[in-house]
């Protein structure tokens, strides 16, 4: 890792791009929180650090939204950055330079990507089969087709994968297809697309080097890429279709006359290079000078840094770092991936009313800085997922935030402000009369000082939760000394009142303190103590700082109330009457950090469900099947029902190696079928969604096979 204390950092960081389709929610802001306090840590360290975003505009979905709305596509995506520009603030989100994809930059810089990749042989056509909307006369997204599955016979599937089997295919193997945009049977048509040369042996040899060895990479995403990519010799890669067909909101591929648009992951991801120009060219009209080509060209000590959703990792991981190494831009230095957003164990989910929006969460009165606290207790550097269970947000804001940390200064600042006019000491820090429990003022002043390394080291890492687990221990260190003093028996007793002064001060220095630390987190907070103590912008290196003797502080106010846990209440009513007004399409966003919620199948009694006997399964063996494409045998132990054969089409996604002596999930009670290779008994659960990859389910440590789910 850096070595954060003393070398000096240039780097440019990222934050995934939200559609310009929807509005932002909770789920989006767990990466848009760990972004920033990431970024906030690091100013505060003093490093030169520029954050960016924009909104991801292109596309079919905005199109057809704007269609629907009578409206054109630059009106909605002017409006929706509006939206989403206000929720960023709100909830203080501090980019730089907050842009869009449709954009001149973005338009100049994907043609300038294109033609290097082209002039270096890595661009080809061929014609591609698809299903053509007669009635809408567009070509449709594979989301936009659905019918019957090619597998199962369920009705109403999408064009890409069967929500009730786990089948994936492609949307020309659909029976009774139609189109979700008009109802019309869809044609088959032939259409001459453009590919990026994924599979080219120059592509595969720099991915292998780039996920394996380069370091950018966390080890559970290394090792999914190296799933995704295969052995060599033996490469998995596919070339990646690059273009779309007219009509299609995005920019024209040059040299076709109009006719070709670059897919919107293309122009997605340039748009954080697009940003960051339009913000330097900001930046130099204010007289300040930044070298764009440090952070966009190779070389050089520049850090690129992306935080994204692990779901869109195949394309941050593969696509992009290839697209930038061959066209002659710099590759991420960092892909740092986390994991989805449930609510109280579940998806976020319209109907239970915990699909919350970050417009609603401010109307409804909460103070967003409760939210940036409870996710930042809850990261980690890895991509395992985020719970926000509603019941322990409020218990933990109240005790950790008011209940330990505010608690400090209420209970110091009053005495300092009716009986010392306002003004703190250090004279007298290292007497005995400032001891309790054989602890000194000045070694527990010195103990809040010295964390800050530690501290510095978890947050750079991006292990907030034991960081603030390291400060919440130290604010019941400095709670519990004032306990002991008991300054409010002190002021009882003038003869005390030297003590006292000096009791509430070092109180109030162990809170400046504190503060620093949290600054990352709640900023707003921050600001509001820095104004109360009368001190300058808090910086890491003001750790071991104390205020000065006879430094006048302003009176007390609240800093912080309490959450109400009928705000809550209110909060998750108001967000299912938002399902009445719900009916724009489900955004294929370049991030996607909660996870997906439909709307679509109707809903089951209790019986229905406790129908199915879902059990905890060990994967005893797993193994190749001959002739088959997509196809593992897996071998079960599901405990007291012994051992079931399941035949699985996740063969893309696993090694059978990897898979032996994991648990899964099986339903255990459907019936057995009949298949080419033999007797499947069971179905293993697999989640899916609009970008590539398969994951299978697996319970926390401590599930024992044949456990039943319910």
């Amino acid at each position: 890792m850096t070595d954060i204390a003393n070398k000096p950092r240039r780097i440019l960081v990222t934050s995934a791009l939200p559609y310009a389709n929807g509005a932002i929610h909770l789920g989006h802001l767990v990466e848009y929180i760990q972004t920033d306090i990431w970024v906030r840590f690091q100013r505060m360290q003093g490093h030169e650090i520029h954050y960016v975003g924009a909104d991801d505009t292109h596309g079919t979905p905005v199109m057809l939204r704007a269609d629907s709305e009578g409206i054109t596509p630059k009106q909605l995506i002017a409006r929706v950055w509006q939206e989403h520009d206000r929720d960023f603030k709100s909830f203080g989100v501090s980019f730089d330079n907050y842009y869009t994809t449709d954009s001149p930059e973005n338009e100049a810089l994907c043609a300038e990507i294109y033609k290097k990749l082209d002039d270096g042989k890595l661009i080809a056509t061929r014609s591609v089969e698809q299903f053509y909307d007669p009635v809408k006369q567009m070509f449709l997204p594979d989301r936009y087709i659905k019918g019957e599955c090619p597998k199962c016979g369920a009705k109403d599937q999408y064009g890409d994968s069967c929500e009730v089997c786990g089948a994936t295919y492609a949307p020309t193997d659909l029976k009774n297809p139609y189109s979700t945009v008009s109802g019309a049977k869809p044609e088959r048509r032939q259409s001459e697309h453009y590919f990026f040369r994924l599979s080219h042996e120059s592509c595969e040899k720099f991915l292998r080097e780039f996920t394996q060895k380069s370091g950018a990479l966390q080890p559970e995403a290394a090792n999914k890429m190296k799933e995704w990519l295969g052995e060599p010799g033996d490469s998995k890669l596919s070339d990646w279709d690059i273009s779309r067909d007219a009509p299609y909101f995005g920019f024209p591929i040059p040299g076709t006359d109009g006719k070709k648009f670059f897919y919107v992951w293309l122009d997605a991801p340039v748009g954080y290079f697009s940003s960051f120009l339009n913000y330097v060219k900001k930046e130099q009209a204010k007289g300040r000078k930044i070298d764009a080509d440090a952070f966009l060209k190779p070389g050089g000590n520049t850090e690129l840094i992306h935080f994204i959703g692990k779901d869109i990792l195949y394309f941050h991981a593969l696509f992009w770092p290839a697209m930038l190494q061959h066209a002659g831009f710099r590759t991420p230095t960092r892909v740092y991936a986390h994991g989805f957003l449930t609510v109280n164990g579940e998806k976020m989910s319209k109907s239970r009313g915990t699909f919350i929006t970050a417009e609603s969460y401010i109307q409804q009165g909460l103070n967003p800085e409760w939210l940036r606290y409870y996710y930042a207790a809850k990261l980690n550097s890895t991509m395992e997922d985020l719970d926000l269970n509603l019941d322990d947000f409020v218990a933990r804001v109240n005790s950790d935030l008011v209940g330990k940390y505010v608690n400090i200064a209420s209970r110091c600042a009053g005495f300092v402000t009716k009986l010392f006019d306002g003004r703190v000491t250090n004279q007298g820090l290292f007497e005995y009369g400032s001891e309790s429990r054989g602890i000194k003022s000045d070694s527990l002043i010195k103990e809040f000082a010295d964390k800050a390394p530690e501290i510095a080291r978890l947050y750079d890492s991006r292990e907030y939760g034991k960081a603030l687990r390291e400060i919440m221990a130290l604010t019941d260190r400095a709670n519990q000394w004032i306990d002991d003093i008991k300054p409010w028996e002190l002021a009882k007793t003038p003869g005390e009142h030297k003590r006292l002064r000096l009791i509430c001060s070092v109180g109030l220095n162990l809170f400046r303190t504190l503060t620093l630390y949290l600054k990352p987190v709640i900023p707003g907070m921050a600001r509001n103590v820095e104004q109360f103590l009368n001190i300058p912008e808090l910086k890491w290196n003001d750790a071991s700082k104390v205020l000065a003797d006879n430094h006048e502080i302003r009176p007390y106010s609240h800093l912080m109330t309490r959450v109400d846990a009928k705000q809550i209440a209110a909060l998750i009513e108001a967000n299912k009457e938002n399902l009445q007004m719900t009916t724009a399409p489900t955004p294929s966003a370049v991030t996607a950090t909660a996870a997906p919620a439909t709307t679509g199948p109707a809903t089951i009694s209790i019986d229905d469900f406790t129908k199915i006997d879902l059990r905890i399964a060990k994967i005893a063996n797993a193994e190749h099947v001959e002739g088959a494409d997509k196809l593992l045998k897996l071998t079960l132990d599901v405990g007291s029902l012994g051992t079931k054969q399941v035949f699985a089409g996740i063969k893309a996604a696993y090694d059978p190696e990897t898979l032996k002596g994991r648990l899964t999930v099986v339903v255990a009670n459907l019936a057995p079928r009949k298949m080419k290779f033999g007797m499947s008994e069971g179905m293993v659960l697999a989640a899916s969604g609009d970008t590539p990859g398969l994951y299978l389910l697996s319970p926390d440590s401590g599930a024992q096979p044949g456990m039943r789910i319910k």
